[in-house]
Parts: structure tokens; sequence; C-alpha cells
């Protein structure tokens, strides 16, 4: 089978008019960027945001929520989003008028290990070359935005510090699309006083952002004004909170990042409408792409398939619990994506190793995919397994990961939109069809606004994570009664946890339950509406690989690019 890019460079796309005429979004209510992308203008989107804001899933006058979700990762490989994209393939295939609703690739998993985020096979978005790449500059955007903060607060010390910042207690760190460890830890202001404070400073990827998060849990450029200003970049010398707006470059900032409040729509190879937009992390961020991408798609379609970063634990409980709060928002269903290769390195066996049929295996492996259903069941919303075919799977695999979902009463469907696009996942379409049509969802989130942070932390570590007890640094504890004592304690957590393991140690896969959960660190997003907790190791500046994919990719004299995933 030709390579994912071959396939896209193959595939003849339609002017993105087109494709914005088939949700009737006219020409004029977009912005284009070229021929194939563009952006809803701020008109349309506010008139899309308006049509019942305050959905949930017993209301009818938006479009079905599905959510899709998976396994832990593994090295073999899951594909939620060539089933996200495929299942929206599916569902125009079987006569629903469906958009899909995706998060925008980073640069830095692009040029490492992970590759980019457009799908695979005969179930991608594209032009994926430009959206895994450039794309319409929104992350940039959040880039700069996010450094002209860190260079404001550094000016402002430099030029007099009215504000009596203490400078040792800055938690504003600047960043940059890319996996570079070097700058996880560095030190700036060398070389003289007029170069600056010396202090240490941290880089996070731009995904990793608070400027994302804020990005993509704001409605309108008044709510963005409102959650920049929030921001808490530092304390004073008598310990008391720094707001960004105690800067006074509020506009500045917004300004930068008015284009990037707008959703991007693009096409599958099928010409379904996508809603590309935001793009944060699900193990260092919350992991969703944007509430206006999610409302912009609800309110033209009956079903909008939507994704969240990594598996259920990470991502899922993220979408439920940050953006769904935050929001009212309900997912009607959610889609679980395994495959009989991941069970099997979850049941220990080695990727070279997973050619050859293991019964035992799958079976020992299927305690992770078992573990992901039981947290959703959790949320009350219902759900079905999408298993992701692959080339190596035998029938006996597949009717014995189907038997085993079954004997935990969930229903599982085999996918193969990889190798043969929304035809491959029509099936697939019909179940999540029937499953919203036969079953209401009874949505609600796994803990109330007002239990305490800690007791939040500790419920998402025992109940999702299946942790036997969450053991906080001294430091993380005393910064959670501060954020308390400062009236943040309503806010949701975000935890930042490796993506590798259910639990926070990347080497356990399964189902590890009864450990010992370790919390380093809390950061108060105070913009975005939300307390970060660092558990483990996890770092929000990743590294390359030894063999980066950077290696792999060109682009030739006629501008053609070769080589990305």
């Amino acid at each position: 089978m030709r390579s994912d890019i071959e396939i896209v460079q193959e595939n003849t796309l339609l002017p993105i008019v087109e494709i914005a005429k088939k949700i009737a979004i006219a020409e004029d209510e977009l912005e284009c960027y070229g021929t194939y992308k563009a952006k809803l203008t701020m008109k349309k989107l506010r008139e899309l945001q308006t049509i019942d804001a305050s959905h949930t899933a017993q209301k009818s006058q938006r479009g079905r929520l599905i959510l899709v979700t998976a396994i832990t990762p593994t090295p073999a490989g899951e594909g939620k989003s060539t089933v996200s994209i495929g299942l929206g393939d599916g569902l125009n295939k079987i006569g629903k008028k469906a958009v899909i609703a995706l998060r925008e690739p980073s640069l830095g998993p692009c040029f490492g290990v992970k590759g980019g985020a457009c799908g695979g096979g005969y179930a991608q978005i594209v032009p994926m070359e430009e959206i895994n790449l450039h794309f319409t500059g929104d992350i940039h955007a959040v880039s700069i935005a996010n450094n002209l903060i860190a260079a404001l607060i550094d000016n402002h010390i430099q030029q007099g510090n009215e504000l009596g910042i203490d400078a040792r207690t800055i938690t504003w760190k600047r960043c940059v699309d890319l996996n570079d460890r070097e700058l996880r830890a560095v030190v700036v202001g060398l070389g003289g006083k007029t170069n600056g404070v010396v202090r240490e400073e941290h880089f996070c990827i731009s995904v990793a952002s608070e400027i994302m998060a804020i990005v993509c849990l704001s409605r309108t450029i008044s709510e963005l004004k409102e959650k920049l200003s929030n921001i808490v970049i530092a304390q004073n010398m008598r310990g008391e909170f720094v707001r960004f707006d105690d800067l006074h470059c509020t506009g500045a900032v917004a300004a930068l990042l008015k284009d990037a409040l707008r959703p991007n729509i693009v096409q599958t190879l099928e010409k379904t409408p996508v809603f590309v937009h935001g793009g944060p992390f699900a193990n260092i961020a919350h992991g969703c792409n944007s509430i206006n991408a999610t409302l912009a798609a609800l309110a033209l379609s009956d079903y909008v398939v939507t994704e969240a970063g990594f598996a259920a634990d990470l991502g899922a409980e993220k979408f439920m619990d940050i953006k769904c709060r935050m929001f009212n928002l309900a997912p009607t269903a959610i889609v679980v994506v395994a495959t009989v290769r991941a069970l099997k390195m979850h049941g220990g066996v080695e990727k070279t190793r997973l050619f050859e049929q293991n019964a035992r295996a799958l079976a020992e492996g299927f305690a992770n995919l078992k573990t992901h259903l039981e947290n959703i069941a959790q949320f009350g919303v219902p759900a079905l397994v999408a298993i992701n075919k692959f080339s190596g799977d035998t029938q006996e695999e597949l009717d014995t990961l189907i038997s085993l979902c079954e004997s935990c009463g969930a229903r599982a469907v085999v996918c193969e939109a990889w190798e043969k696009g929304g035809k491959g996942a029509v099936e697939l379409a019909h179940a999540v069809d029937a499953l919203c049509e036969s079953t209401t969802a009874q949505f609600h989130m796994l803990y109330e606004d007002a239990l305490p942070l800690k007791e939040k932390i500790e419920k998402i570590a025992k109940d999702i994570y299946r942790a036997g007890s969450v053991a906080f640094e001294a430091s993380a504890l005393k910064k959670l009664k501060k954020f308390e004592e400062s009236g943040y304690g309503a806010f949701p957590v975000c935890i930042a946890k490796t993506q590798s393991s259910l639990s926070h140690n990347a080497s356990l896969r399964g189902a590890p339950f009864g450990y010992v959960f370790p919390v380093k660190d809390v950061q108060l997003y105070a913009g975005a509406g939300f307390v970060v907790a660092l558990a483990g190791d996890v770092m929000v500046m990743p590294g390359l690989p030894k063999l980066p994919a950077a290696l792999n990719i060109d682009v030739g004299n006629d501008g053609k690019i070769v080589g990305l995933f």
C-alpha cells in the first residue's frame, strides 16, 4: 500500500468554498488561506455560537456529539485519528450529516517520533502537508503571544519593577513548538545589567502553554481578554499573586490572537468538512480542540465526531471534567479505539513478535481496555469499541476481542477505515447511530466543583488511574492551600502524566492498580481556569528520539514534500 503522503498527493481536493457549501457556509463567511484552507469569519462564528449555546445531550437544536478516545497508547499504534476521520466519512456514507472536529498538529511530534496528526491510509484530512506544518499560523500566534508575555514580565522588572515582582516566583514559561530538551532548564539575563535580571527559566512546548488552553476555551475576544487578564504570572515580595492584567498589556497579546480564535475548516479525502482548531496535548495539557470548533460543528450537522488526546484516562477525562464542565456540553456517545496489536503489547508481547497469534496475551492485555470502559461508565455515557484492524490481525483474534468486549457489556465493531476509507467504517457508523438512537446518556462529571483541589486530584488518581493512594510533595500541598485561599478552589484539575500507562510510570502496561501515585508539583492556570498537577517524571518540554522523523522529511525543487507521515 502507498504511504500516507503518496495517497494524499494522488487525491484531488475540492476548493474549500465548495466544502463549506455542504454545511451551509457561504463564500463570504470564510477567510480563505489559499484554495484549500479557510477560517470562519468572526461574524459567522458568532452566529453559530448563538444556536443554543447551552447544548446538552437531551436537546435537539445542535447535532449529537460523539467523542472518540482510545486504550493506552503503545509503540504498536492505535489509530484514533484514523478512526475518527473514517467514522465521519462513514456517517456521511449512511446518509447522516457529519462534521469532524480535531486538534491542530504540533511540530514537536511531527519532527519527533509520533509523526503528524492527520489520520492515515485512506482516512486522512487534507492538505496533509500544510495542516501538519504551518497550517494557518495558529500555533505560531500562540507561541509569539506566550513569549510576548514573558518579555513584558522581564522588561517590567528591568525597568524598575513597580509591582515588586519577586523574580524567584515567576511561573510564566517561554515556549517553542518543537521538541527541544536543551530548553527545559536554562539561565537568562546573562551578560551584564543591560541584559536583564539573571534567573532560571524553563521552556514548555507551545501546545502546553496556558495561552493554547485559553485560545481553546475562549468563545469571543472579550472572553479571551478576560482570561488573559487573569493569568497569574508571579508573586510579589509580599507573597501576593501578580496577574498579567497588572502589566496593562492585555490588549497587545489579544491582538496577536484575534485570528487564532477563529476555527479552520479543511476536508477529508472523501470531502467531509473538518474543523481543525487548537492543539493542546492531553498528557501535559487538557487535550481537546477548541470550544469554537465544537460549537460551530454542532450547529452545522447531525453528528460531530471529535477526539480527545491519548487514552480515555487523559483526553476523555479532561474533555468531560474540564471542557464539558465549562460549556455545559455533553457527549451523546463515546467510541473507544483498540487494536489487537496494542492489546497484545499490554499483555506482555514485544513489538517484534506482534505478528504471532497469541490469545493469552490478548486476553491479558484486554484488562487495559476493560479499565477504560469502566472509567467511561462512571460518566454515564454509553460507549462502544472500534477495533482498528491491522493487516496482520487474524479473524480468530478479532473474534476473541469482540467476545471479550461482549463479556463486559460493550459492543465491538471492526473498523477498516485505514484501508478502505469511509466504506471501511460504515458498520461502525451504523453502530454509533444505533447506540445514539437506543440509549440516552445520563452524563455527569467525575467530581463536583466544591470538592477541595487535593481531593479532586485523589479522585482522578484513584477512580480513573486506579492508584491505591496519592503522595503529594509538601510544596505541592502548600501551593494547593494557597490556590484555595486565593479563590481558585472551585477550579477543575488537569493532571499531567505519562500517556504510556494508566499510571504515572510509563513502563507499567496493562491495568496496574493499587500503586502510589506521586504528585510532584502543581501549577495555577488562572486564565484558562484550571489547576495542573504534575505526576511522576512528566516533562512539559519533550525531547527528540535518537532517530527523529525529521531525518526522513525533504522537499524537492518543485515544492513537493516527501517523507511526512
